[in-house]
């Protein structure tokens, strides 16, 4: 059944549904989640939050993207992809609504509903990118898991451009503006039907053929039925992880190198800017808008290159030239290029490997599990990841020094320190991909299948 979608050569109107509604999740998603970078900018000093408490209220949402990856990833692979999909966004989108009540002076309000915004978005990008790619023919899955991410910067670049002309005693507008994603569940509910690959792993053959000629808007009687193959029930065992040891390895780590070293990046960038470049918190949100364009960008690029070049070879380009140029960064902060900063314009740069490699990092995730664990396995590898929410701003707070009041009396010495530790761990996400990468370029689902399968007996 599934060989009829993989001889495609062109996408159908209902395809693209699917398409658009995980794109629109994505971007809305990861607004909601990085807002809390552009709030900080206005509350750093009327509030005067030590690095210590800042890098509390940065790394809550990180906790709690690690707990809800493990659990809506493994969820999805229990109950469906759809009921998942839906449930993160109200949950992401409510627990941002509820910030817009933010006491003054109330940073431990702000952690605790950090900690569940992490959660919900720690789950939806567990589960948007599995659920496309099951209905996608293998010569675009690269292309398109990679798209679907495209569209994150200008999630964050709405933020930027809300912050950079919102009032500095208004910030709380932009929480309650973060509400809008729950809107997204009608367009699921009306858009996107359950995976016809998950639908039949649970035995349901009759609804996985009427859910994939659905998408290639066919009869389902046109379609054969899946083969015993396709159609192989097997249940979800969350340690059969485990015997995958290379999928592990490389999704695991790729994903810690990766989370670590931008989310330190983007989640500091604009308090630094303020701090160490003496502009205000709305020049800073509009400085952090070219950011967000080199990484959509860099998105776009990632996405093509991993049809041409492969998921091995392209993974190893977004680390290494994400961790150099970081460096380089950290060691010309207070240098100008032409008039500008350097600081600013290297970073921008390194944007395009540090962000744009995520058209690499989780769709790759994903496609080196085999399809019964393939929502639990990437939300095992984005929940693994998760930590380089806490490693990246708590490190650079731990760096720069966690007992000072985040003011302009940064430690200048230790500026390049931080950002070379930023650089590293993309290095070494870098040095992951490209030597022990799993090529999963122009193999089908069940090519993958068949290979995994037969490496773990």
């Amino acid at each position: 059944m599934f060989e009829v979608l993989d001889r495609q050569s062109r996408l159908t109107g209902n395809q693209k549904k699917i398409l658009a509604a995980a794109i629109i999740g994505d971007a809305l998603e990861f607004f909601d989640y990085f807002l809390i970078a552009f709030v900080l900018a206005f509350l750093i000093g009327p509030w005067k939050l030590t690095f210590g408490q800042s890098a509390t209220v940065l790394m809550s949402s990180g906790i709690g993207a690690i707990l809800g990856a493990y659990g809506w990833g493994w969820l999805a692979d229990r109950i469906g992809r759809r009921k998942v999909f839906i449930g993160t966004v109200l949950n992401f989108s409510l627990a941002t609504g509820l910030l817009y009540f933010t006491p003054d002076n109330g940073w431990v309000y702000l952690t605790v509903m950090r900690f569940f915004v992490g959660f919900g978005v720690g789950g939806l990008y567990c589960v948007d990118l599995p659920l496309v790619q099951e209905f996608m023919p293998t010569s675009k899955r690269g292309f398109i898991g990679g798209l679907v991410t495209c569209i994150i910067p200008i999630g964050v670049g709405l933020g930027s451009l809300l912050a950079a002309f919102m009032p500095a005693d208004q910030w709380r507008l932009l929480f309650a503006i973060g509400v809008l994603p729950s809107l997204v569940v009608l367009l699921v509910r009306i858009w996107v039907p359950e995976s016809p690959r998950w639908l039949c792993r649970q035995g349901r053959v009759d609804e996985a053929r009427r859910s994939l000629a659905w998408a290639l808007e066919v009869d389902p009687k046109t379609l054969p039925m899946p083969t015993a193959e396709e159609a192989k029930v097997i249940k979800t065992n969350w340690f059969d992880l485990f015997k995958y040891p290379r999928s592990l390895l490389v999704s695991w780590l790729g994903n810690a190198g990766a989370q670590t070293g931008v989310y330190g990046v983007v989640l500091w960038s604009p308090a630094l800017f303020v701090l160490l470049l003496k502009v205000t918190p709305q020049e800073a949100s509009k400085m952090m808008l070219l950011l967000t364009i080199v990484g959509f960008f860099g998105r776009v690029s990632f996405s093509w290159l991993s049809e041409r070049i492969g998921r091995r070879n392209s993974g190893g380009l977004l680390g290494f030239g994400a961790g150099l140029l970081i460096i380089l960064a950290g060691y010309n902060y207070n240098g100008m290029i032409m008039g500008m900063s350097a600081l600013w314009l290297i970073l921008a740069a390194a944007m395009f490997f540090a962000d744009g490699g995520f058209a690499i990092v989780g769709p790759y995730g994903a496609e080196i599990w085999p399809s019964h664990l393939k929502t639990t396995g990437m939300g095992s590898a984005y929940g693994f990841g998760g930590i380089g929410k806490i490693l990246g701003p708590v490190g650079l707070a731990l760096i720069l020094g966690s007992s000072n009041y985040l003011k302009p009396d940064v430690p200048l010495p230790q500026v390049p320190t931080a950002f070379t530790y930023l650089g590293c761990w993309f290095l070494m996400a870098g040095a992951v991909y490209y030597f022990f990468g799993i090529e999963t370029k122009g193999k089908s689902n069940e090519q993958i299948d068949r290979e995994l399968l037969a490496a773990a007996d």
